[in-house]
């Protein structure tokens, strides 16, 4: 269910921050998207990514991966920001970090989607400010697309013939792998491969 309201009353603010769901509170131009905390099984598959992203992929190269941060556009904090679950970054954007928030486009971001959420109208967002991959993940089936940057508008990456889609921004590779898992691997590197979530 959406609900818009004219203006959001101080209480439902205060519970909101006393009850830590603010967290995943963002602003659109200004105006307060409240997105209901993520399911169980939205941040188990989002944590062992997190984990397999930093193990693999940050770490040994110097790069950098986090949850929750804020991205918002140039000159935008604090009226227009998104909180994509995670952010990928590489050592020529760690200038964007502003410690609160990035003020720019990280190398890539990660949506995780869950039935009914905003995933899907986030992408004009990411696409204004110019960030390159925006991988979306079905919370459910763990299908994977990779939305890549072309003009001003994101297409989406083609799958190899075995189902393995790329992010040529990272050399990360995904695919669906039944039952309900997603595959991960590092491009020409078999020792990398995880099935997500692995409990």
């Amino acid at each position: 269910m959406k609900a818009v309201m004219p203006g959001v009353p101080g209480q439902i603010l205060e519970l909101r921050k006393r009850t830590g769901a603010d967290r995943w509170d963002e602003m659109w131009e200004g105006v307060l998207h409240m997105p209901p905390m993520p399911s169980r099984r939205h941040q188990e598959l989002e944590g062992a990514l997190e984990r397999w992203l930093w193990t693999h992929w940050a770490q040994p190269q110097g790069n950098r991966v986090y949850h929750q941060i804020n991205v918002a556009s140039a000159d935008g904090w604090p009226n227009d920001y998104r909180i994509p679950d995670l952010v990928l970054v590489t050592p020529d954007r760690f200038h964007i970090d502003r410690d609160d928030y990035f003020e720019g486009p990280p190398t890539a971001v990660v949506e995780i989607r869950s039935p009914g959420d905003e995933t899907e109208e986030k992408l004009p967002f990411y696409a204004k400010i110019g960030v390159p991959e925006v991988w979306v993940i079905d919370r459910d089936t763990r299908s994977p697309k990779v939305h890549l940057l072309r003009g001003a508008e994101y297409e989406i990456a083609a799958a190899d013939e075995d189902g393995w889609v790329t992010s040529p921004a990272t050399a990360v590779q995904l695919r669906a792998e039944p039952p309900a898992k997603l595959g991960i691997r590092l491009a020409h590197h078999a020792g990398s491969f995880r099935l997500l979530p692995e409990s």
